[in-house]
């Protein structure tokens, strides 16, 4: 009993961890959207990728960090929230890959990991604030 409690304290953490981490990106990219698009047009101007599509998905981006962070936070559909937030960073591996970040590849590498623990690793949850489980 006293390890499932653990578990359960382990899970809420790095849940919540991961919630704080993304919700912080949205956070900080959302006031200067247009900056961080163009920023992230210019980092990719080597790619193949279409400009256009990079400079969209550098405008929906720190939305969808936002959101799978306030998720995650509240506890919100947390099972929706945790493939979104693996698919994101599928899709983000995939970008970086393109213009062979290698290093941005292997951080996004452990945000994979962090999101597959969590995903193996959840519960049934109630709905509620922060579905705590302690």
């Amino acid at each position: 009993m006293e390890k499932l409690k653990l578990q359960n304290t382990a899970y809420f953490l790095l849940k919540i961890s991961m919630g704080v981490n993304m919700l912080g990106h949205g956070l900080a990219r959302i006031p200067k959207i247009n900056a961080f698009a163009e920023g992230m047009t210019k980092i990719f101007e080597k790619s193949w990728l279409p400009e256009p599509l990079i400079m969209i998905f550098g405008t929906v981006l720190p939305f969808a960090e936002f959101l799978i962070g306030l998720m995650l936070l509240i506890g919100f559909k947390t099972r929706w929230a945790l493939i979104a937030g693996a698919s994101l960073i599928v899709v983000l591996l995939f970008g970086s890959s393109t213009i062979e970040n290698w290093e941005a590849m292997g951080i996004q590498m452990i945000y994979a990991i962090f999101f597959y623990i969590l995903i193996i690793q959840m519960k049934d949850e109630k709905p509620g604030p922060l579905n705590s489980n302690l």
